[in-house]
């Protein structure tokens, strides 16, 4: 083994945002290490519809999309873990101690839990399981907090699990600077509304200190941290932080002003977890740290999003649409996508049947359809309460009411003022080697798992890109 490795995936973020950021604060952790980091322009190569259900896997299994056909979260990854496993898997059953941390699709537990220091699943599990038992506390409320934050960021808090979660604090890592500046932020609720949305950031900043908490206390070889709080915001917020960027710009100044630094807030909380990271592997110098991406974000649209078509009512719309009770199951995703199960192939025939058939604004949904019924459907019609609420099945009116639709307003008016692109970052920070390669060569992300394995100084499966590129990095 060459080194120990931290793999931080800051999710989407793109090194035009990473720049950004050091020079709105040039004495951040980040500004100041950069040029001590290794730094690498990544570009996907996959072909299809760009997700970090479909581009974290290419990176974590080593081959694109066209050969994992990973398209949608909740998707059964069973088949696919056995010919191109997940990087963690790799490693663990190779015999190195690894730990995992919110990185996608790694719900549920393996079943062999030997080589693993702790094990966190993403926050869109279906369960809060958790290795050492106790992260299941924290995971519980995680996952509560994301079911009521979906489109809009509730006001509400799931009490019982929040008091849980105080009751756990000092076992779980949870620094009292950190339960200090939630309880500062929810108070800062109080006289600005608008600012529930930081919820989501703050879900990142309590799930770090979990992770640090494992992290020094059973230092793995191999580690994973995944974090989507900056690309939330790059999404809703891209347009406020960079209005010179679109040609046509809807938004009015107060929407600017209220939402200009919300880029600014998210990188800030992610500074704060580099510097840790960085004070980290300096006083553990058997590791590098690793901050990556799947791929990117740039600006797309600049207009106001006031509302969006979502299901609200599962069961109405699965009983119109034809699926028998009992004969389908919800999974896992994220609003407004809509993913299910439905059990049989007859059923399952005749939903895709019902799905073709039914028109929405004039057009059929679009969705995916994987083995064994699942189906991953896409609302999210903008701004449909300038139409009539009626939509068209087998050719007949329905009302949104009876097939389970709702227009939801949208409490911030945004949408996806960025999206996502092939081009992302990665940054290396190693102790003992300082001498920056700052030349921003280009790398596929296909390299970065047999980097990682070779550092190990395990095989690299066939099936892997030869990680030419990346090898003076390992």
């Amino acid at each position: 083994m060459d080194k120990k490795i931290i793999l931080f995936e800051l999710n989407e973020v793109p090194l035009r945002i990473i720049d950004q950021f050091c020079a709105w604060e040039p004495r951040s952790a980040l500004a100041r290490r950069l040029a001590e980091c290794r730094q690498y322009e990544t570009f996907t190569e996959d072909v299809g519809h760009l997700s970090p259900w479909t581009t974290w896997p290419t990176l974590h299994r080593g081959v694109p999309d066209t050969r994992h056909f990973i398209a949608n979260f909740g998707q059964d990854t069973r088949e696919v873990d056995r010919e191109f496993p997940a990087l963690w898997k790799l490693l663990a059953r190779s015999g190195v101690r690894t730990g995992v941390c919110g990185s996608l699709h790694s719900y549920p537990l393996p079943d062999d839990l030997q080589h693993y220091a702790f094990y966190l699943p993403d926050t869109f599990a279906a369960g809060s399981e958790c290795f050492p038992g106790h992260l299941s506390t924290f995971q519980d409320f995680n996952l509560r907090m994301v079911h009521d934050s979906a489109l809009n960021v509730s006001k509400k808090l799931p009490w019982q699990a929040a008091l849980n979660v105080l009751a756990a604090a000092p076992g779980l890592g949870l620094r009292p600077r950190t339960l200090v500046d939630v309880g500062v932020h929810l108070v800062s609720e109080r006289m600005q509304a608008w600012r529930k949305i930081r919820r989501r950031t703050y879900q990142a900043v309590l799930a770090f200190d979990v992770f640090m908490k494992q992290l020094g206390a059973t230092l793995p070889d191999f580690v994973s941290f995944f974090t989507n709080h900056v690309a939330s915001s790059l999404h809703r917020y891209w347009a406020a932080a960079f209005p010179a960027d679109y040609d046509r710009f809807g938004f009015d100044d107060h929407w600017v002003r209220t939402f200009s630094h919300e880029i600014h807030f998210t990188m800030q909380k992610f500074d704060a977890m580099f510097a840790r990271l960085v004070r980290f592997v300096d006083d553990h110098p058997d590791y590098n740290l690793w901050i990556a991406t799947s791929m990117g974000q740039a600006a797309t649209t600049a207009l106001p999003l006031e509302t969006a078509l979502l299901v609200t009512d599962v069961p109405r719309f699965m009983a119109a649409l034809g699926v028998e009770t009992g004969r389908w199951e919800r999974l896992p995703a994220m609003v407004p996508q809509l993913n299910v199960k439905v059990v049989g192939d007859r059923q399952a025939a005749e939903f895709r049947q019902a799905l073709d058939n039914l028109r929405i604004d004039g057009h059929p949904p679009r969705y995916r359809l994987a083995d064994g019924g699942f189906f991953s459907i896409d609302f999210g019609h903008p701004n449909l309460h300038l139409s009539p609420p009626v939509a068209q099945l087998a050719g007949q009116p329905h009302s949104f009411a009876d097939l389970g639709l709702q227009t939801v307003k949208v409490d911030d008016k945004s949408g996806s003022t960025a999206y996502h692109v092939p081009q992302g970052s990665l940054l290396i920070y190693d102790p003992a080697d300082r001498q920056a390669n700052r030349r921003r060569s280009q790398i596929s992300t296909l390299e970065i798992a047999p980097t990682i394995l070779r550092n190990f100084a395990l095989p690299v499966p066939a099936y892997m890109h030869n990680p030419a590129a990346l090898a003076s990095a390992a």
